[in-house]
């Protein structure tokens, strides 16, 4: 773990995550109703590496990447709303919270840390994931959707901290991904960085990470030290 002097003293009030690559899990079922689609429109497989590196930036976006010619293709929108509403039928096959995060929810919830979610998927699945796995212990949860822009943009962790009633500086991002340290630095807030998700320790240090922690337990101790 890497954390600058200046945050260990931070007090924070909230704790934002990042879904996919944070708290669960999803890369199978994303790397499935990819190849899945792909298929229906007679398009070749992905594999599960490439689908991990496609990840993080929204449906449309992974579509982009997995597409043959991407967004020039001529079925690119028929291809992405197709991914859209199978994925959506079909995103808790093998979705799972990581080992140790829904003991490290509760622990925060417990010290009286408020919650929330925030994820470049569309709300509804955000919604849906967030409700089947985490339920009331986590009671924000919000994705992409009309008036909201996806991250990098800061729009999803504002509408967050006005439902949660903190402000930028109560609250700490936390995240797997280049994308996600690139939204924290957008809303002005800290941000921890996560090394079991879908980018190494190392990729996280070459985009910008000043701390990262490597387990949910380190995590909880982090932000019970901070408190």
């Amino acid at each position: 773990m890497n954390m600058e002097k200046e945050n260990q003293a931070k007090a924070y009030k909230a704790a934002i995550f990042d879904l996919d690559g944070t708290l669960l899990d999803t890369l199978t079922d994303l790397w499935a109703a990819t190849n899945h689609v792909l298929q229906q429109f007679g398009y070749p497989a992905r594999s599960l590496d490439e689908v991990r590196c496609f990840v993080g930036n929204g449906a449309a976006r992974l579509i982009e990447l997995a597409l043959p010619q991407g967004r020039e293709n001529r079925q690119f929108n028929a291809v992405l709303d197709y991914f859209k509403t199978y994925y959506a039928q079909n995103c808790q096959g093998e979705t799972r919270p990581y080992d140790g995060i829904l003991p490290m929810l509760a622990v925060l919830r417990e010290q009286g840390l408020q919650l929330a979610v925030v994820s470049n998927k569309p709300h509804a699945a955000v919604v849906a994931l967030n409700e089947s796995f985490f339920g009331s212990c986590i009671p924000v949860a919000i994705g992409e959707r009309e008036g909201i822009r996806r991250k990098p943009a800061p729009d999803s962790v504002f509408q967050a901290l006005r439902e949660l009633g903190r402000r930028t500086e109560e609250a700490v991002y936390i995240g797997d991904s280049d994308v996600d340290i690139c939204t924290a630095a957008n809303a002005g807030m800290d941000c921890i960085s996560v090394s079991w998700g879908f980018r190494s320790a190392d990729f996280l240090r070459r985009h910008g990470a000043s701390c990262i922690v490597d387990s949910p337990a380190a995590l909880q101790r982090l932000l019970l030290n901070a408190k």
